[in-house]
């Protein structure tokens, strides 16, 4: 794939995703431009400042309830790479229909603008969370992608395509536990909500590298999956402060245990390549004979957290967290 002569828009540019998207592509890459579609001017001028001021890169103002700014800010555009959304567990269980605005009514504003646009390919981040989903924002995300999914449909007669990509817990992002274990460190105690609970972690470069590489592979109806390591939560906060008291409090609700990134049920339609998962399109109006290359799963798989053949002990745990632990001490780690 030729990056050079494509135009990217990034909704929620201005996030810890859409940053080092924009980093890598322009250091790397070198497309004809970039556009950071938010809703937020202060954060887009402190991308500004902070060095994010390429010749070929772009800022649009708006948001994805917005359908007709959409519009506009689609003229042109090649990809599209849906990062926006709200997924703060606790304020999307408080408000429920503001969630259900931005991450279900804005997802389909995004999906039909880049149609109307001719936008070649659209690829939408999920999560983890949309797999059996224990509360409203996992609820939304699951909407979220069978929107994205289904809506090759409409798009069987145009040259539009939509794929999802689902990956777990990135390390340091915005809300992420690691800036709040740093931050309850200097109070001498640390708080986890069950011992059992494991998670599954990448790093920002690694979510980044393999978006890329699912734009450059996508056909249109995959849900891309990595294969990323487990930790147990209670070794991350060890790891992070290990001489500090740990307490636990109890499971939250619409907290769970472990999480999915591909269940049973989805299994039976995916295939395995060494360093990923795809789940195939659906049996679908838009049949294009695509075949993915991958052995199929044996009946019964799924990919949880606790049951992960890839674990992170403690040393590769600070290994993640090193980078953090220095932008702590400088002040700029963002919670």
């Amino acid at each position: 794939m030729d990056w050079n002569n494509q135009i990217i828009l990034i909704t929620g540019g201005t996030g810890s995703f859409g940053k080092k998207f924009t980093e890598i592509l322009l250091k790397e890459h070198a497309p004809k431009k970039v556009i950071i579609f938010s809703r937020d001017e202060l954060k887009q001028h402190e991308m500004q400042v902070a060095g994010f001021n390429h010749p070929n890169l772009r800022y649009f103002i708006g948001d994805i309830r917005d359908r007709e700014r959409l519009h506009r800010a689609m003229h042109g555009v090649d990809i599209v790479v849906h990062a926006a959304a709200l997924k703060q567990v606790p304020a999307c269980e408080y408000n429920p229909m503001e969630a259900v605005k931005t991450n279900i009514i804005g997802t389909s504003n995004v999906l039909e603008a880049a149609l109307d646009a001719g936008v070649k390919k659209v690829l939408a981040l999920s999560t983890d969370k949309a797999v059996s989903p224990a509360n409203l924002y996992g609820g939304t995300k699951l909407v979220a992608e069978k929107l994205v999914i289904q809506s090759n449909n409409y798009a069987a007669g145009s040259s539009t395509r939509y794929a999802c990509v689902r990956y777990g817990n990135v390390v340091g992002s915005r809300g992420s536990v690691v800036p709040l274990f740093l931050k309850q460190r200097s109070s001498g105690k640390i708080t986890i909500t069950d011992e059992r609970m494991t998670r599954f972690w990448l790093s920002l470069e690694q979510g980044v590298r393999f978006v890329i590489k699912c734009i450059e592979e996508m056909e249109g109806g995959e849900v891309f999956i990595p294969k990323i390591p487990s930790t147990k939560v209670i070794d991350l906060a060890r790891a992070i402060a290990p001489e500090t008291q740990i307490e636990i409090i109890g499971i939250r609700p619409g907290e769970k245990l472990h999480e999915d990134l591909l269940s049973a049920d989805e299994a039976r339609n995916a295939v395995e390549r060494d360093a990923m998962f795809i789940i195939q399109p659906p049996e679908t109006l838009w049949n294009r004979n695509q075949h993915y290359e991958g052995k199929p799963l044996p009946e019964g798989f799924s990919y949880t957290s606790d049951n992960n053949t890839e674990w992170l002990d403690l040393e590769g745990i600070k290994k993640y967290i090193a980078p953090f632990e220095e932008l702590y001490k400088q002040g700029k780690l963002e919670g």
